[in-house]
């Protein structure tokens, strides 16, 4: 049998350094075909309109802010996948990456998340779903790029899942301030 790595998992986090005091449920993510929680991933295929342009995923919407070249960008976004287009710009010369992408990679995630899930009622509502749950992309291998946006064997930054652990807060936020639809009598 398969595993998958769309799952509910609750791991114990208590102690001291936690901060917490009994199990934490937490969501586990990964590919992109797993129900229902692969549509967090990046490359869920689900297009978003970003800076103007229609990109079919939300990787490549990331991935068109790193080359400095429009050639270089265009080339990276004509790949046949998103996979293989976050593998094109995983490869880049550093000579092709624009000069600050270390200091802003991160806010431009979050920009293309919030893209992503405000452009599709039903993602909103699949994320709004998850409560307070962590949201952990659960990678595969152990690799620099998978440590930083996800965890490898519980190790790692998980920005993914941070970020959008921040952007279901702002929609509950935004969905709380709006409140029911009033109806005129």
């Amino acid at each position: 049998m398969k595993k998958s790595f769309s799952s509910v998992k609750q791991p114990v986090r208590s102690g001291p350094s936690s901060g917490r005091q009994g199990p934490v449920k937490e969501i586990r993510f990964y590919r992109a075909n797993e129900k229902p929680y692969g549509a967090f991933s990046n490359l869920y295929r689900r297009s978003i309109l970003f800076e103007n342009r229609e990109f079919p995923t939300a990787e490549h919407a990331y991935q068109a802010g790193k080359p400095s070249k429009e050639g270089v960008r265009e080339w990276i976004l004509s790949a046949p996948s998103p996979a293989l287009v976050a593998m094109a710009a995983h490869g880049l010369y550093t000579w092709d990456i624009v000069p600050n992408w270390s200091r802003i990679k991160f806010e431009r995630m979050r920009q293309v998340l919030q893209a992503k899930f405000t452009q599709h009622k039903d993602l909103r509502s699949l994320l709004l779903s998850t409560g307070d749950m962590r949201l952990v992309e659960a990678g595969r291998t152990n690799n620099a790029v998978n440590q930083v946006w996800g965890e490898v064997n519980g190790k790692g930054l998980n920005m993914l899942g941070v970020l959008l652990m921040e952007i279901r807060t702002e929609l509950r936020k935004t969905h709380e301030t709006k409140g029911p639809a009033k109806r005129v009598a």
